[in-house]
């Protein structure tokens, strides 16, 4: 699964003070507008993320560029990235012993 279809799975949006919006698409190949739209909520390069208040200005912005961009809660951003901090943490080494077992009538 992609990024951007992993982003999508997870998107029920209720109502947050703050919205994290990240950039899945690239830029190149998009039309003038929904550039300068991105370049306005300043995500320049792909898989970048920006918290903007949830405002009806920025909301209609994402409406623009929704193909391009992900958005979601604070709670969705911070479980996101608590799972992902698990998955990179460190982890007791694998102990692998390769002197033969002891015979069992022999000590």
């Amino acid at each position: 699964m992609n990024a951007f279809k992993a982003y999508k799975a997870c998107v029920p949006i209720a109502y947050s003070p703050n919205l994290y919006i990240t950039l899945v698409r690239g830029i190149p190949g998009t039309r003038k507008q929904h550039r300068r739209t991105l370049e306005a909520l300043r995500l320049g390069k792909c898989n970048r993320t920006v918290m903007r208040w949830n405002t009806p200005t920025v909301r209609g912005m994402i409406q623009q560029v929704k193909r391009l961009v992900v958005v979601e809660t604070e709670e969705m951003y911070k479980g996101r990235k608590q799972k992902e901090e698990n998955h990179r943490a460190l982890r007791p080494p694998l102990v692998i012993n390769h002197q033969p077992a002891p015979a069992e009538g022999t000590l």
